[in-house]
C-alpha cells in the first residue's frame, strides 16, 4: 500500500481539540473557566525560532460576562510579562482568528515569567505538549556558597585610569 492509499501512514493523526475564538467564549461562559492562545514573537534577524510570546486568556468575571486578558514576554530571561486586560469591545480582529484551548488558571500565575506561565496553561488544558520543556523544574545553578564577588573589580571600575 503507497502513501498516497494511506495518506495516515505519512503524518500522525491527532485530535485539535482547540477552539475557535467564539467557541472559547462559549465555553468560558459555560463552564466558568478560561481558554487560551499562544502566538510566538520572532527576532527580526531570525526568523526560525521565536524569542518571545504574546498569551491571550479568556476568562469568566465571576458575573456571568468575560474579559480577555493580553500578557507577553520574552523566553529564556528574567523578564516577566506585561499584563493588561482588554476590554471586549477593543479586542483586534486578529485575536479573534486564533485558535484557543481550554483550561483553567490560578491568579498566581499571571506573575510567572511567560513559558512558565504557557506551561502551567498548558498543563492545565490536558493537552499534551511532549516537545515543550519543563521550566517549572528544570534544574537550577548556583554559585558554591563560598563563592563571593569581588568587590575590588566594582571598586577598581570606579576609578579613573
Amino acid at each position: 500500500m503507497s502513501t498516497e492509499e494511506n495518506p495516515d501512514s505519512v503524518q500522525p493523526s491527532f485530535e485539535d481539540t482547540r477552539l475557535s475564538f467564539d467557541e472559547a467564549v462559549q465555553y468560558v461562559l459555560q463552564h466558568a473557566a478560561a481558554a487560551f492562545a499562544v502566538h510566538p514573537v520572532f527576532e527580526e534577524e531570525d526568523d526560525e525560532s521565536p524569542s518571545g510570546a504574546r498569551v491571550f486568556v479568556l476568562a469568566a468575571d465571576g458575573k456571568g460576562g468575560w474579559f480577555l486578558r493580553f500578557l507577553a514576554g520574552r523566553f529564556f530571561s528574567g523578564a516577566y510579562a506585561a499584563d493588561d486586560v482588554i476590554a471586549v469591545a477593543d479586542i483586534p480582529e486578529r485575536v479573534r482568528e486564533l485558535r484557543f484551548l481550554p483550561t483553567h488558571f490560578e491568579e498566581d500565575w499571571f506573575s510567572d515569567q511567560i513559558q512558565m506561565l504557557i506551561g502551567k496553561l498548558m498543563s492545565a488544558s490536558g493537552s499534551a505538549a511532549p516537545h515543550m520543556p519543563d521550566y517549572q523544574n528544570a534544574p537550577q545553578k548556583h554559585a558554591a556558597g563560598e563563592v563571593v564577588f569581588p568587590v575590588a573589580f566594582i571598586n577598581a571600575a570606579k576609578k579613573p585610569h
